[in-house]
């Protein structure tokens, strides 16, 4: 997700995609998009023997290839690239972006279950985003065992040691190294077509593929195998949220350049060639991908799927890092700690808590499995499951956003859903042997998500109700009754009160009001980005008082002082370089009524609200020139 932003006043990004949008944009959506579709070859037909748990017949491989050839045209060509990605959120793209677009953000109300859709998808992204790497990295590295077993015992540890090292350089950013990226997935790409055409000299027969009718006899004639080995094919299209996630920086033709002219027909030719030659060596255990390569080619070809699978990961672990900062500003994650790594690249973030986290989790897995083969039950549930979530929320785009009649959008979604469902279905028999364990931690996440809402609603409904009128308070500026120093306060308010509880609060006790003072709220709404005619709101209240409104997209870097300094109506004597800034810090506490559910729930809420990032980092304020005030609020 790297892409070149200029910065405008507020400290946001101009537009994400500028630099992008050039005769390179569609080399550099190889290395920034495609790492976890490219290397799918790696271990997606090792999981479909796992799965037949026999030798491949002519008949069955022609099946099993068929079913990945229409998988890929289906989900990935037709679903993703023609219909998923027209539904962008103002040039962004994603899950959360798509649940925006349709006009639902809130657990309350009518499109509560869409929402609820939305939410569970980015929380089983998570899931997915801790088995990616581990995965991918085994599968490079057990292509050793097909010249020895010698490294077999070290293939775990290194794996671990390379996950760890990956995470370890996250905090320097990618984006020195990013635009070697593109160029070396374009190597890989063009040495998986190369190695899948040898296979198929060999075996030319395996082109027969191309007619569906294969796909639909192998289903027919399974004997309950099919579902299983739909699990195992279903391999071949994770990752392809990542052509809707970066349309925002990259843009909607260089990823459909990319996939069509380069990515589709190297994975076609893999599939088949690793099919053709593993039907002549059907009872060899080593992975078919590693088959295709010459003897003397494969040390050379384990580094570089090593280093092809080090760019998938890094892939999903910046769009996990962007989706954070997406669902943190949307209201459905506490504040962390976001590091912006490159000046230039916007979307190059580093946040500490989810990248230690991502760590933790995906070394866990790495050692616990231990193998590819092992892992291949884990992964695929949650992708499967947030593939059919954004089905049904790009029906509702259909039908809202487009205004397709019903026969139409019906006629479109209504296979797709049969599609997704399948692969769903047969993804629920991984349960089991791990497929639990990315669907636990996405409920893991759904649960803070839905807590933290409910949390910050329950604390602007309590800053409300125990708010004072202000009407007093006014009339005591308006007659001199209270004394005003020199220098310039800005009060951070969460509610859209004229006069903030927080102003009074610090008159009553500190006897006295600053000269110029401005009464800030801060709104992040459902877009991207907000032009700068748009940005924001300047209301003269009384007496040198502003109520000034602040407004920012999902995907852009609340700075502060930058808004404050390209503000237009205040008084030009105002001295915003100088100001002091207020905020309050909330003790939050459980009512004595409050139900039992709430009574297990705040605690989880206060403990992520005490944990919070600071304003001062959030929003990019002078440390020095920050005073937190501390108040108790009953929810």
């Amino acid at each position: 997700m790297v892409g070149a932003r200029s910065r405008g006043a507020a400290g946001s990004p101009e537009n994400p995609s500028i630099a992008l949008r050039s005769k390179w944009a569609a080399l550099l959506a190889l290395g920034i998009v495609y790492g976890d579709l490219g290397t799918s070859p790696l271990y997606t037909l090792q999981a479909v023997a796992h799965a037949l748990g026999g030798p491949f017949t002519a008949q069955t491989a022609l099946g099993v290839l068929s079913l990945i050839v229409w998988t890929l045209i289906v989900t990935v060509s037709v679903k993703y690239c023609l219909l998923v990605m027209r539904a962008d959120n103002h040039g962004e793209g994603g899950i959360l972006a798509l649940m925006s677009l349709v006009g639902v953000n809130s657990l309350k109300g009518r499109g509560r279950l869409i929402t609820a859709m939305g939410l569970m998808g980015a929380a089983l992204i998570y899931g997915d985003g801790v088995i990616t790497p581990s995965i991918s990295v085994l599968s490079a590295l057990e292509g050793v065992n097909v010249v020895t077993a010698a490294f077999k015992p070290y293939v775990m540890p290194g794996a671990a040691a390379i996950l760890i090292g990956l995470f370890s350089v996250q905090r320097f950013g990618a984006a020195k190294i990013g635009d070697a990226f593109g160029p070396i997935m374009l190597i890989w790409f063009m040495v998986i077509a190369g190695l899948g055409l040898t296979g198929i000299v060999h075996n030319p027969s395996v082109l027969g593929a191309l007619d569906p009718r294969h796909a639909a006899a192998f289903l027919a004639h399974s004997h309950g195998r099919g579902l299983a080995v739909l699990g195992g094919v279903f391999l071949c299209i994770t990752g392809a949220e990542a052509l809707y996630a970066d349309i925002g920086p990259i843009g909607r033709g260089p990823i459909r350049l990319s996939w069509y002219g380069v990515v589709l027909p190297a994975l076609l030719l893999s599939y088949a060639g690793q099919t053709a030659v593993w039907m002549q060596k059907a009872s060899t255990p080593a992975n078919p991908f590693f088959l295709l390569a010459p003897h003397w080619a494969i040390y050379p070809l384990v580094l570089l799927a090593t280093v092809a699978t080090v760019i998938a990961s890094q892939a999903i672990i910046t769009g996990v890092f962007s989706m954070t900062r997406q669902a943190m500003q949307m209201g459905w994650l506490p504040a962390v700690n976001i590091h912006q790594t490159s000046a230039k690249a916007y979307g190059q973030i580093y946040i500490p808590a989810v990248s230690g986290l991502m760590m933790i989790a995906t070394v866990g897995i790495t050692i616990a499995f231990r193998s590819s083969d092992r892992l291949a039950g884990a992964y695929g549930t949650a992708v499967s499951l947030t593939m059919l979530l954004t089905t049904c929320l790009l029906y509702r785009a259909m039908r809202h956003i487009w205004r397709w009649p019903l026969i139409a959008a019906a006629g479109i979604a209504g296979p797709l859903l049969v599609v997704d469902g399948g692969f769903f279905c047969a993804n629920l028999l991984k349960i089991v042997d791990g497929g639990w364990l990315p669907l636990s931690l996405a409920m893991a996440i759904f649960f803070i998500m839905s807590t933290w809402r409910a949390g910050i609603d329950a604390v602007r409904s309590s800053l409300v109700s125990a708010a004072e009128p202000a009407d007093r308070f006014i009339a005591q500026l308006e007659q001199g009754k209270i004394p005003r120093v020199a220098g310039t306060a800005v009060f951070l308010s969460r509610t859209a009160q004229q006069i903030p509880s927080l102003i009074i609060q610090h008159v009553r006790y500190m006897g006295a009001l600053h000269r110029d003072v401005i009464a800030l709220r801060i709104v992040f709404e459902d877009r991207p980005r907000i032009a700068d005619a748009e940005r924001s709101e300047v209301e003269p209240i009384v007496a040198s008082i502003w109520r000034v409104t602040i407004r920012f997209g999902f995907s852009e870097t609340p700075d502060i002082p930058a808004a404050l300094a390209a503000l237009k109506g205040l008084d030009p004597a105002i001295d915003i370089a100088n100001a002091v800034y207020f905020a309050a810090r909330d003790l939050v506490t459980p009512k004595s009524t409050a139900s039992w559910i709430d009574r297990w729930r705040m605690p989880v809420f206060a403990y992520f609200y005490r944990n919070a990032v600071k304003v001062v980092d959030r929003f990019h304020l002078p440390a020095a020139n920050v005073v937190e005030l501390a108040r108790q609020i009953e929810i």
